[in-house]
């Protein structure tokens, strides 16, 4: 690893800090050298707070230093007013003359316009530098504005013989096929993420709450498919913890295919990554239209010998790890 990938590896380092709360912004990160020594780094604030390259110069105590340093980050600068001025604006204003970014932001409102300001104002620019990396650290952004949908997560869990729900069940709370370290990672994830979305027969058969109760964060938005409006006010997902966004028959056509509409309502209300976390009908639905970035499955110790079997889906395995007595696979949808 040369030096400006060693550098830019931090930037990724750090950016994972604004997971879960730059939203619908980008979580970059920066570094800031000057003589082979970071001086400076920064990471996006939540949502209308400052950018990464502005906390980076920000934490520069002697702003002089900056004229003979190299700013790094993980994605191209802004150029463009909205919440915050354009962090190539203070760049430029700071005479930083060395730019170093991960990848290119390809959307429409920057698309190359901040490095082409950078360079009009004399500063050096290298573009590329652990551009994939970078690229899949972006993930959620780059599929928003580039597919015009969220960023998309299957996930259940499922017996070693193959379900993820027993025949029949005597109260309506969840049947738990993995263990609690298992259970806390899903919680974990939530935070991660903008939404969580399961269908009917999940709430009326689990009565989940879908919060990230067993982890510091924020909770996701709530969506439910109740296709007839027939769930009642008094379920879980209807409380107060968490915003929640109901599916209905006013919103979907369900004679019509139903992911690709679920992703259009979820783009349209600015949802750039949501985790599908239903039963096997909603899930698979995602699968067959071909509408899914990730999976992440996990196989527990249970067996249930009937029931509603797990769905089926082809990927690329990137991971396989065990937690405790649980085995966890992630796949990714190339």
């Amino acid at each position: 690893m040369n030096m400006h990938e060693r550098y830019i590896q931090r930037c990724l380092e750090i950016a994972k800090n604004g997971l879960g709360t730059t939203r619908p912004n980008p979580m970059v990160g920066s570094v800031i050298v000057h003589k082979n020594l970071i001086i400076g780094e920064g990471f996006t604030s939540a949502y209308g707070g400052n950018h990464a390259e502005v906390n980076a110069i920000n934490s520069v105590k002697d702003k002089e230093i900056l004229k003979q340093a190299t700013i790094y980050v993980t994605l191209e600068p802004c150029s463009h007013y909205g919440k915050t001025p354009p962090c190539s604006d203070l760049i430029i204003k700071h005479k930083i003359p060395e730019v170093v970014i991960g990848c290119l932001d390809d959307n429409i409102l920057v698309a190359g316009k901040g490095i082409e300001k950078l360079r009009s104002a004399g500063c050096h620019v290298t573009v590329g530098v652990l551009e994939n990396e970078c690229k899949a650290h972006h993930k959620r952004f780059f599929t928003f504005h580039n597919k015009k949908r969220p960023y998309i997560v299957l996930k259940w869990a499922e017996t070693t013989d193959g379900f993820i729900a027993p025949e029949t069940r005597t109260e309506k709370k969840p049947v738990w096929i993995t263990n609690k370290y298992s259970r806390q990672l899903v919680h974990k994830w939530r935070t991660e993420e903008q939404a969580i979305l399961v269908g009917t027969n999940t709430v009326l058969q689990d009565n989940p709450s879908l919060t990230s109760r067993d982890w510091t964060g924020h909770n996701p938005i709530r969506v439910v498919i109740d296709r007839e409006e027939k769930l009642p006010k008094t379920f879980s997902v209807f409380n107060h913890e968490a915003q929640t966004l109901t599916l209905t028959k006013n919103i979907i056509d369900f004679t019509k295919p139903l992911a690709q509409q679920v992703s259009d309502v979820l783009h349209n209300h600015n949802i750039n990554s949501v985790i599908i976390e239903g039963g096997t009908k909603t899930l698979q639905s995602f699968i067959d239209e071909n509408l899914w970035d990730e999976a992440r499955i996990f196989t527990g110790t249970t067996t249930f010998g009937s029931g509603c079997k797990s769905p089926k889906l082809t990927g690329r395995l990137i991971s396989k790890e065990h937690i405790i007595n649980d085995t966890l696979k992630i796949y990714l949808n190339d």
